[in-house]
């Protein structure tokens, strides 16, 4: 699952797994803020993972769970 965590001077920290994966500054912080605001825990999450880079292209494998 992915976390973020905004700082007073505008960064955003966005985590996987307990590790910062990106840091959004400036515009792409304030952008991201605005965009995360009010969305359900699906889209934030979706969110984040566009936000990253790396989780972009959907073939990402799922842990499965017993």
């Amino acid at each position: 699952m992915f976390e973020y965590r905004a700082t007073s001077n505008g960064k955003v920290f966005i985590s996987w797994d307990h590790r910062v994966v990106v840091t959004l500054v400036g515009n792409d912080a304030a952008r991201f803020l605005e965009r995360i605001d009010g969305a359900d825990e699906e889209s934030a999450q979706l969110l984040m993972a566009r936000s990253t880079g790396n989780f972009r292209r959907g073939n990402e494998k799922h842990q499965k769970r017993p």
